[in-house]
């Protein structure tokens, strides 16, 4: 599951209540550095419910750009160090290097691969130096971006990564994906192309073309919008998507946006509504996971 805040792990075993370990996706910002009481209890907990975190770094929304700014190495440091001082309890520690930087809102305003790159492979550079098992996931495509002023679409934009730095990869320890149900974010799963929940195959097979690496990929965004077109259909659309896609042997881990984005823009997308009470896509999950469990058993 995706998550936006730390208390929001509290309401994570009310969607799975088995006793498997699972992942959690969760943004850290520049904000939070200092702020060690609360990520501790964090981790705790997570250790504590069974959930591996899946930290995406973040650095400050900027009002007057209307952006999130770009990081300086220092913004790195201070992210790597604060982060080394917690107690994880998880061998592996999962690190996405920022987000959707095909947006030039996600990116100081601009798009920029080439600076990008370079942060990303200072970021792993440094996070691997720190000797705690960090594992690095690059910032996650739109797939569904075009070419434009605020926009770059996500191949072209991958591609200017490589021929900027053909190792650029080599920084990187898994893959990440926002593969989401595209257009409107309500497409039947049995959609195929790069803006499809299928996505994430599209840019495996493209890494493997350029690079000949085959990585494992988490799926760190994806879900449907709640709406009239998509609510009868979603116990259906996620247990398809359990079923036949993301059972790709390839797949780490799936967490859907989003746990609770009510109010908000993300509302139609919420695992839990305002006053926390649970929603449709609460409701469709569970009897997707219940019945692709009574399939495979």
């Amino acid at each position: 599951m995706h998550l936006l805040h730390p208390d929001e792990i509290n309401q994570f075993r009310q969607i799975y209540k088995d006793e498997e370990w699972r992942f959690v996706t969760i943004p850290f910002t520049l904000n939070d550095v200092g702020k060690s009481q609360e990520w501790q209890k964090f981790f705790d907990q997570a250790y504590q419910f069974k959930i591996i975190p899946i930290i995406r770094l973040t650095t400050r929304f900027d009002p007057s750009i209307n952006a999130w700014q770009i990081p300086s190495r220092k913004d790195i440091t201070d992210l790597a160090r604060f982060l080394s001082s917690l107690d994880w309890h998880q061998n592996e520690k999962f690190v996405i290097v920022f987000n959707e930087v095909n947006h030039a809102a996600e990116w100081g305003g601009t798009i920029d691969p080439l600076l990008y790159g370079g942060i990303l492979k200072f970021t792993s550079d440094w996070f691997h130096s720190e000797n705690k098992n960090y594992k690095i996931l690059p910032a996650a495509m739109d797939l569904a971006a075009n070419n434009s002023n605020e926009t770059r679409e996500a191949f072209s934009y991958l591609k200017s990564l490589y021929d900027f730095d053909n190792a650029i990869f080599d920084n990187i320890d898994y893959w990440n994906s926002h593969s989401y149900p595209n257009p409107d974010f309500a497409a039947s799963p049995v959609k195929t192309g790069q803006n499809s929940i299928r996505g994430f195959t599209y840019e495996l097979n493209w890494l493997k073309n350029k690079t000949g690496k085959n990585l494992d990929v988490f799926i760190t965004e994806t879900g449907w919008a709640s709406s009239y077109l998509t609510n009868y259909y979603l116990d259906d659309y996620y247990l398809y998507a359990l079923q036949h896609i993301w059972s790709d042997v390839r797949v780490k881990a799936v967490t859907p946006f989003l746990m609770k984005g009510s109010p908000g823009p993300f509302a139609s997308f919420s695992f839990f509504d305002a006053s926390n009470n649970p929603t449709v896509q609460l409701f469709s999950l569970q009897k997707a996971i219940k019945n692709f469990d009574v399939l495979t058993f």
